[in-house]
Parts: structure tokens; C-alpha cells; sequence
């Protein structure tokens, strides 16, 4: 598009007084050939976006908005069929500047000059929209209470809702369970499974499938094709986005410490097996909690719902006979919230808890005990003669079973490149005909959930939502409402599918990747290196983009050595005529940092600085990415080539407890970032004159002294010898 540039220079919220307006006017017409530039005290008001609402209407299309951080305001500076960029003058200079002074000026004009020729080498993006028809159906895999509840929810929103069921009937685990504890946690009450199973199978927008399995998942977001073979008849669904609800299972009690007694006798039992028996008759009976679980060598985690599901066992044999003697020895009692009023039933129903966090169970015969290390009474204490001895040992995701698979590394111009592997299971669950492999990657535990902190629900495969206790352990209530979580997602999937929008987390993202195939080598790295399973390969390894699956972190732009991969208003081109656009003075005095940010933690750390009033070197030039992830080490090369004298990356943190948004970004940054002693090697320059620094979004009272830190490292090396060139 022809492109008709307007600058608008915001004076409010301190800018002003800190700056020379008409010098940045002067960039902007002189320099930028800005075909409009404006002032005003606030163009967030009304008068002053009536100011940029009457030049759009006399042909400007491509706006520059020089004031608060983009951040904010995101409502208010919206505009149909424009370009629009916005420059941070407001929490990245004049807020952490001395105002009026010669740095903060050329701070300021920096900033405005890399937004003008982004301007001018972006397009407007364009929405993605399917050749073929968008589908909102809905696939809820698993007949349990998520998946009922998914379901009954989808259903109730107006969506067409496919279910599907490996067993011959609906309901799950809780089948077998006569007995439930749920809200308000008074007492016990009657199973109700029935009734979802009845609500779902009556309502006439959910199809089900029992006894069935899918063959496979193809397509992405919007386009998924599903094959459902139920009785040895395969039939296809075109699916707008999927539900994981498909389960758990116990942890295997063969594996436990032989100290407690399975297998060893009948009446040494799990939880599980306790609801398959008779409860009358029983006299004495022991209830032992975190069996297995906590524990580095079975189940590190807590299963969540065994404590609740041992009180409503405890419950029904008080109540089956007042007289028995029942035990619960626990390590801690979690029964948080609403929860503790069963744990009070318990106590008035005369349950005795025993707090031990040493306990065995002895088998002598057909005489079964526990010996438990009461820490309140200092001593151990026996309890003999017992009729059942009841182990609590927890629940595993069903994606923790079946043959693993790991990504393969790959070779790139001869070089291996190390990938962080996914670990991904043939659980049979989707049977996904993705390159990336068949199913979810499983995550820490087992458990397929994408990001711990920010997204739940979503998965690593775009589209496709965990809900249950596939995602984490829970009881009945918490899976009711982890159904209906899920199911909004996925609604929201399919609508900002439909849309031509991304799901997330640029939600607000319209255009979407283009690759030049012509210049591909082949080399693998962008299909292997996306996190979200978004690019499959053909016979001959050319990368064949599935962009519904797509979330535009550009970590395939990053990746591919050919840089062949772009955006039309982010790609390796645009942001290298950005970091060119920075005047790099000859004054050996002022050094040029350069800060490449991601836009989800370290950015909003860096505007929170400003809103503190946080001063920082005026050295720095901040250029948000996307995702670290997409840091092309072309730039760092010609940055320093034009004399930068310091590159600084901030990024997420990475590991099990990751804080990247798109989940690998900011850890195969800091991997490529490892390559790049051979290019700083080529210049003659130092190898401190890179460096990577992990920055929460909670970090911004350490900016600057990180930033002031890294100048101090710059000035014992000196100034960039390129420096003039």
C-alpha cells in the first residue's frame, strides 16, 4: 500500500517539559518525510483523537503515535486499516530522564526514527481465513465428570459438541463411586454422575460416541478433521477445537515401599479398591495418606482429592456402624476452604486422626497393624487387629503412559543445533498426524498443561484444551469447573478462528506468517524449533505452515539461518533497519546499548521502571520482540558491525518453571546466543559485549541496576572500535 505517514507527537503526562518538540517535529518531516505532523496536551482526549480521526480521513494510513507506552491505551489509539506504531516517550524517557537534556533528547529522536522506518517497511496486516469453511464444532475426548461437564457447558453456549468415550459407558471413575463428597462438604451424599450422564445424552447438540477411540487428529484450529472409529466404523468430523478431559488412573500400588504392605495381604488395599467393596462388617479399620505421593521416587506431587475422597471413605463406615474404630494417619490434613467441614464431620462421627509422618504396616499372618510415629504423643502407636488398611495412593494423568518420544536434534549448514526436547507419549488418546509427534508433549510430571502461571487449560498444540485431572489432580467439584474453563477456551478458539484472529496470546494479532520456499535449505530448524506443533514438513522437508495452529511468536523467524520466514509488520528486515535507524555518536563518551526485550515480561518490567520513576542510563535503546524466541543473530552482527557498543537481551525465565509465554522462546535464544562467540570473534570483539539476563515482570526495581551493571562491563572493555565506521 501507498503509505501516507502521521506523526503525533503527545506533549502531556511530563513529555513536554522534557523534550524539544520541535526537534522531534524536525525528525519527523526533515528526516522521516512525515506527510503530517501534529502536537496537543493529550491525544487520548477527545479533542485530540478527533485531531488523528480528521487526517485518517483525508488519506493518512500509517500512524505514529509518539507518547505513552503501547502498552496502554490499546483501546483508545485503535484504528481501522491503519498502520499504527507507537513510541514509548512517556515511561522509557521522559520518566526515567533528566528532563531538557542533550541524552534524553537523542533518546527520544532514536526512538522516533526506528518508528519511522518501521513504518515504512511494514504492511498492514491482513487476517488469516481458511480456504476451507471454519467449523465451531467442539470435541470433548473423555466421558468423566470434565468431559460431562465440558460438554453440558459447550452445549448450553449454543455449540455443537462431539463426545467421545473409550469405555462402553459415560461417567468415568465415578461410576463406580456410591457415595461423594462435594459442596457444601457437611456430610456426604448420594452419587449424582447419573445425572449429568442423562443431561448430556438428552441434549440434542451433543453427539456420543462410547466404546469408541479416535484414529486420528489432523488440521489445526478451526480445521481440525477428527476420525472416530466406534464398533469398527470410522466416521470424520471437521472440529473447530478440542477438550482433553480423558482421565487418570492410580498410581500403581505395586511400585510402593514394601513397609506398606501391599500385596501382602488381602486386606491391605488402595482407595480405589475400597469403593469396589463391601463396607458393612468392618469393625477396625486404618486409612494411611500420601502413599507414594510427595515422594521423589514415586509421585513428587500431591494428588489433591485423597485426603477429601479417605474422610468420605471414614464417613460411610461411621455411618454404616457408629461403633467402628477408623483411623486417618496422615502426614498433613489438606482439606483447605469448604473442605475442612467434612474433616469436622469426621472428628464428630468419632474418626481418630493420628499425625505421623513415620508409618508401617505390619503382616504377620492373617493379622495386619500400623505402627505410626504420633508427633503429637512423641511415641509410636499400634494400631492391631484391623479388618482393612486403607493406602491413599494417588492419581497419575493417562498421558503418562505409553512409548516416549523425543524430538530429534538436527544438522543446520553442518552444525547440530541443540533443541530442548518435548516429550511426547503414544497415549492414543488424539493420535495427532503432526510432525512433532502424536500426542500432547507431556510437561513436568506428565501433565500436558502449556504454561503454569498464565494460561491454563492451554496446551502446546493450539486449539487443544487439558481439562481434569489429565491437566492436574482434583476432586469432583474442581473437575466440574475445570470442564467448563476448558470448554470456554476452546469457544474462544473457534470464535477468534473464525475472525481470522490468533487465539493467544496476541490476541489482538491479525497478520501471519509468509515463507519465501523458494530460498529453503531444508534444514529442519523452524519445525523442529516451533513450540506449538504450527509447522508440519512434506516428503522433501519443506515446511508446510498450519497457520490456525499458529501464535505468532515468530520463533521460526529466529530460527531459520536463510531468514526466509516473516511477518508483514515484523521480520528480520524491519527490525534491522530499526537498530539502524540509531544514531551511533562518535563521542567515545556516549555509549549505545542496545536492548532487545521481550514483550511479556521484560517490557512491561521496563515501563513499570518508568512509572516508579526508576532513572537508567540513556545509553539504552529498547527494542521489544515478540518473543526472545525470535532474536535472529543477524541483528546482533549488525548492530555491533555499525558500532553499538554492548547488546543486551532480556528474556523469561526458562526451565520447569518457565515464564515464557511462548515456552521455549527465551531458553533457545539463550542457545543460540551460544553460537555467537564465532561472529564476535570475526569483528575482533569481546564476548561481554552480549549478554542475556532473565527479567520477571516483577523485576523492574533490579532494571537498573542490571542495566547500570552491563554499561559498567562496556566501559572496562571501551568503545566499540567499529565505532565512526
Amino acid at each position: 500500500m501507498e503509505k501516507k505517514i502521521g506523526v503525533y507527537i503527545c506533549e502531556g503526562c511530563g513529555i513536554g517539559e522534557s523534550l524539544d518538540m520541535e526537534a522531534l517535529e524536525k525528525v519527523a518531516t526533515e528526516e522521516g518525510k512525515a506527510a503530517v505532523c501534529r502536537r496537543h496536551k493529550a491525544f487520548c482526549s477527545e479533542e485530540g483523537l478527533e485531531i488523528i480521526k480528521k487526517d485518517i480521513s483525508d488519506g493518512v494510513n500509517a500512524l505514529i503515535i509518539a507518547a505513552c507506552s503501547p502498552r496502554v491505551m490499546t483501546d483508545v489509539f485503535s484504528f481501522e486499516n491503519c498502520i499504527l506504531e507507537r513510541v514509548n516517550l512517556r515511561e522509557q524517557v521522559a520518566w526515567i530522564q533528566e528532563p531538557k537534556n542533550e541524552d534524553t533528547q537523542m533518546m527520544a529522536e532514536d526512538y522516533l526514527r526506528m518508528a519511522l522506518v518501521k513504518v515504512k517497511n511494514m504492511e498492514l496486516p491482513v487476517p488469516y481465513i481458511p480456504e476451507e469453511e471454519v467449523s465451531k464444532d467442539i470435541l470433548v475426548v473423555g466421558g468423566g465428570v470434565a468431559g460431562l461437564s465440558a460438554a453440558i457447558e459447550g452445549a448450553k453456549a449454543g455449540y455443537n459438541i462431539i463426545l467421545v468415550e473409550k469405555e462402553k459407558e459415560l461417567g468415568g471413575f465415578q461410576r463406580k463411586v456410591k457415595k461423594i463428597a462435594t459442596m457444601p462438604y457437611k456430610d456426604i451424599k448420594d452419587n449424582d454422575i447419573d445425572r449429568l450422564i442423562e443431561e448430556v445424552t438428552k441434549n440434542e447438540r451433543i453427539k456420543v460416541y462410547t466404546g469408541a477411540r479416535i484414529e486420528s487428529t489432523e488440521g489445526g484450529p478451526g480445521i481440525f478433521k477428527v476420525k472416530i472409529n466406534q464398533d469398527g466404523k470410522t466416521v470424520e468430523h471437521k472440529i473447530g477445537a478440542i477438550v482433553v478431559a480423558a482421565g487418570w488412573v492410580p498410581y500403581d500400588p505395586e511400585k510402593l515401599d514394601p513397609k506398606y504392605g501391599y500385596g501382602k495381604s488381602p486386606k491391605v488395599i488402595t482407595s480405589v479398591q475400597f469403593e469396589e467393596r463391601q463396607k458393612e462388617g468392618l469393625k477396625n479399620v486404618a486409612f494411611i495418606q500420601c502413599v507414594g505421593q510427595r515422594d521423589p521416587n514415586h509421585l513428587p506431587y500431591c494428588s489433591t482429592f485423597c485426603c477429601i475422597a479417605s474422610l468420605k471413605q471414614a464417613i460411610e463406615i461411621k455411618q454404616n456402624d457408629p461403633e467402628a474404630n477408623v483411623y486417618i494417619v496422615f502426614r498433613e490434613m489438606r482439606t483447605p476452604g469448604h473442605e475442612e467441614d467434612l474433616y469436622r464431620r469426621a472428628q464428630e462421627l468419632g474418626v481418630i486422626f493420628i499425625r505421623s509422618q513415620q508409618t508401617e504396616v505390619k503382616v504377620e499372618g492373617d493379622k495386619v497393624s500400623v505402627v505410626a510415629k504420633d508427633e503429637i504423643l512423641g511415641e509410636d502407636v499400634i494400631l492391631e487387629d484391623l479388618d482393612l488398611v486403607v493406602l491413599a495412593t494417588g492419581a497419575v494423568p493417562v498421558s503418562a503412559f505409553g512409548e516416549e518420544i523425543i524430538q530429534e536434534k538436527i544438522e543446520s549448514e553442518g552444525e547440530e543445533i541443540e533443541v530442548p526436547p518435548d516429550l511426547i507419549r503414544r497415549s492414543n488418546i488424539l493420535n495427532l498426524q503432526y510432525r512433532q509427534g502424536p500426542e500432547m508433549p507431556a510437561l513436568k510430571y506428565d501433565f500436558p498443561d502449556s504454561h503454569f502461571i498464565c494460561f491454563p487449560y492451554e496446551t502446546r498444540r493450539t486449539g487443544i484444551y487439558a481439562a481434569g485431572c489429565i491437566r492436574r489432580p482434583m476432586g469432583i467439584d474442581s473437575a466440574k469447573d475445570d470442564g467448563a474453563g476448558a470448554m470456554m477456551k476452546a469457544i474462544q478458539c473457534v470464535e477468534r478462528t473464525a475472525k481470522g484472529q490468533v487465539v493467544h496470546p496476541r490476541t489482538w494479532e491479525r497478520g501471519y506468517l509468509e515463507i519465501d520456499l523458494s530460498r529453503c535449505t531444508q534444514c529442519k530448524r523452524c519445525t523442529v524449533e516451533c513450540p506449538f506443533g504450527a509447522i508440519n514438513e512434506d516428503e522433501k522437508a519443506n515446511p508446510i505452515p498450519i497457520i490456525t495452529r499458529c501464535r505468532r511468536c515468530a520463533t521460526c523467524m529466529g530460527a531459520c539461518p536463510q531468514r526466509i520466514i516473516s511477518f508483514k509488520d515484523y521480520s528480520v528486515s524491519i527490525i534491522g533497519e530499526m537498530l539502524r535507524a540509531i544514531e551511533v555518536p562518535e563521542d567515545e563518551e556516549k555509549l549505545r546499548i542496545l536492548v532487545f526485550a521481550c514483550e511479556n515480561d521484560a517490557y512491561p518490567a521496563l515501563d513499570m521502571a518508568g512509572q516508579f520513576r526508576l532513572k537508567v542510563k540513556p545509553w539504552i535503546r529498547v527494542i521489544p520482540l515478540r518473543c526472545l524466541g525470535s532474536l535472529n543473530l543477524v541483528w546482533i552482527a549488525d548492530a555491533l558491525s555499525r558500532g553499538i557498543d554492548g547488546v543486551l537481551l532480556l528474556g523469561c525465565k526458562h526451565g520447569d518453571d518457565y515464564q515464557c509465554h511462548f515456552v521455549k522462546g527465551s531458553e533457545l535464544a539463550n542457545i543460540r546466543l551460544s553460537k555467537i562467540s564465532e561472529t564476535l570473534e570475526r569483528l575482533a570483539l569481546e564476548p561481554e559485549r552480549v549478554k542475556f539476563e532473565i527479567v520477571a515482570i516483577d523485576d523492574y526495581p533490579r532494571i537498573p541496576e542490571m542495566i547500570e551493571s552491563f554499561v559498567k562491563t562496556i566501559e572496562e572493555i571501551g568503545p566499540n572500535p567499529f565505532k565512526g565506521w
